[in-house]
């Protein structure tokens, strides 16, 4: 019996082996995923695995409604930036109808003031984004060098003047001048 009992606790052991073998990498696997929880999860009252359990569920609760508010907000900032687009576009509207209804139409005078300065007149529909830019930088590349400038805005027009002065050979073209800009504010 004592041979026999032996040889039968070899053939347990034998069976047994394996399985608390990968029973015990189960449980250590286990144990490393929930510290691994444990280090994500910010709010943790207790240390035992279903408090870990519970207070990652309450966390991603959390995280999902605290998303949730982060996509209402932009919603509302896209709704709100698309209001401020149509109020701009209806804007540019008003001020060619309003420009119309004045009988203002866009202006381009030069007149020369000395041998190497101009004063520029300049009157154009009131637009949204760069055209005073492009004007300058149009200027800026034909020699021209802005050394006073007044912008008024007024019945859904722009006029500026500005005292400008001409650098090397810029005087001989002041009608070419004048045609290039009456092009830019016509046709921005």
């Amino acid at each position: 019996m004592g041979i026999g009992s032996r040889h039968s606790d070899d053939q347990d052991s034998e069976f047994k082996s394996p399985n608390l073998m990968a029973e015990r990498k189960r449980r250590k696997k286990l144990g490393s995923r929930l510290l691994e929880l444990r280090a994500l999860v910010p709010k943790i009252t207790n240390m035992t695995k279903p408090a870990i359990i519970t207070d990652a569920i309450s966390y991603i609760h959390e995280l999902k409604s605290h998303v949730q508010e982060l996509s209402d907000e932009i919603l509302s900032m896209e709704a709100t930036s698309n209001e401020h687009e149509q109020k701009m576009e209806m804007s540019e509207v008003g001020s060619a109808q309003e420009m119309e209804n004045w009988g203002i139409e866009p202006e381009v005078k030069v007149s020369k003031i000395d041998s190497n300065k101009l004063w520029v007149k300049l009157l154009f529909q009131k637009t949204r984004g760069g055209l005073i830019t492009t004007i300058f930088e149009a200027m800026n590349v034909l020699g021209f060098v802005p050394i006073d400038m007044s912008a008024i805005t007024s019945k859904g027009a722009v006029l500026i003047t500005s005292h400008i002065e001409v650098m090397e050979d810029g005087m001989q073209a002041t009608e070419k001048i004048k045609e290039l800009l009456l092009e830019i504010v016509t046709t921005y």
